[in-house]
């Protein structure tokens, strides 16, 4: 349908309406309330049957003229706790201290703007289209949303993401056959010793040290334990411990991400615990450690893969813009969708250096070039037809 390309360009002046619209007013993760509303009044004007679930989610339901299989499409809503520095814009944040840093924005734009074109090409639907906008992405919302329901009544049988990223340029897709976001475990770790006096360190067990020796040993471990072919970081983010320069402390607690791209996650996890017993052992310390798992690997599946690249193809003014190699350290709970049914999670390039939209997703200057809306959005409407029109 070569005529999608025209008919989006007509909705190009409200896709960037909306977009700005819920860029200067973010809401955190499980509370996008005016988010959902806006959505929801949106879906249902389209004449999709709409339901409100996990708190803050909306999921809008086209049901085709045709029988046919259920396709799910995800947008993310939540914002970040992140103040915004684009004080230029006239769509700057409203919301002090919390801002649209991921892309999220443009997300819900695309696919309210995707739910338009696609409810009005109902007779052609051989099947139904579930429009998910799902609340906390950024600490895992996905889990809430499947526990209550989105993959049934109909029974969804395949999932589509995708992601506007700055690291790619504006024009461009990158779709890659396999393990495409990593898995992102977090660690809590208590390094507990024996608290003394500063001047008599030798009576006490100092946390301090122990703890930075522990550090160094996982640096080391990942270069030189685990295979550099498969993608690992072990970083450590928050360190807390002590109250006076006189006085060493009983225990440090750290915090941190183990991420991973391969099935091998649970060795890496071994072999952290490895290192941690060692060096604790070996100086008289015990310790605590526990993980909550943030997100599980997305790993596109090969069929999707095909479907999304056909699409593409149409999408793209030149097929050397469309490329298979883009892969993130980032996590994504889009994983939790996929787990049951095939999916395929895919970027558009929205950076572009002389907009100034190639800083890092979750900078204080973070912004999209708009040009790659209708882009997500053409993929969103192709993808959708060719699932499930063949």
């Amino acid at each position: 349908m070569p005529e999608i390309k025209k008919v989006i360009s007509r909705y190009s002046e409200e896709l960037i309406r909306l977009r700005r619209d819920f860029h200067q007013h973010p809401e955190l993760g499980f509370e996008e309330h005016r988010t959902a509303d806006i959505i929801a009044d949106y879906l249902v004007s389209c004449g999709l049957e709409v339901n409100r679930m996990a708190k803050t989610g909306v999921v809008g339901l086209l049901r085709g003229s045709g029988s046919g299989k259920t396709l799910l499409l995800r947008a993310d809503m939540d914002a970040l706790p992140v103040h915004e520095q684009n004080e230029s814009l006239a769509y700057c944040s409203v919301n002090k201290g919390i801002m649209h840093a991921c892309g999220h924005d443009g997300h819900m734009a695309m696919m309210l703007i995707a739910a338009q074109i696609l409810a009005k090409l109902k007779s052609k639907l051989n099947g139904n289209i579930k429009f998910v906008f799902q609340p906390n992405e950024e600490d895992a919302g996905a889990y809430l949303m499947i526990d209550e329901g989105v993959m049934d009544n109909p029974k969804v049988d395949a999932a589509v993401g995708l992601h506007l990223w700055s690291d790619l340029e504006t024009g461009k897709i990158d779709i890659f056959d396999g393990p495409v976001m990593a898995a992102s475990h977090y660690f809590y770790l208590t390094v507990k010793g024996k608290g003394g006096h500063a001047g008599s360190v030798h009576r006490a067990v100092d946390p301090i040290s122990i703890s930075a020796g522990i550090i160094q040993a996982v640096q080391s471990m990942q270069t030189r334990e685990l295979d550099s072919l498969e993608p690992v970081a072990i970083v450590f983010t928050k360190i807390n411990a002590g109250s006076s320069p006189t006085i060493v402390p009983e225990e440090v607690k750290m915090q941190g991400s183990i991420r991973f791209l391969s099935a091998e996650g649970a060795a890496v996890k071994e072999a952290f615990e490895r290192v941690v017993a060692g060096i604790c052992s070996l100086n008289k310390a015990e310790y605590e450690l526990k993980y909550k798992i943030g997100n599980e690997i997305v790993s596109n599946d090969s069929q999707m893969v095909k479907i999304a690249r056909r699409a593409a193809l149409e999408c793209l003014v030149n097929e050397k813009m469309l490329s298979a190699a883009f892969r993130s350290m980032g996590g994504e709970d889009f994983s939790e969708y996929i787990r049951s049914v095939p999916g395929v999670f895919f970027f558009i390039g929205s950076g572009n250096c002389d907009k100034k939209t190639d800083y890092s997703h979750h900078h204080p200057c973070f912004n999209i070039d708009e040009d790659a809306l209708l882009t997500g959005t053409e993929m969103l409407v192709r993808v959708a037809l060719k699932y499930l029109n063949g």
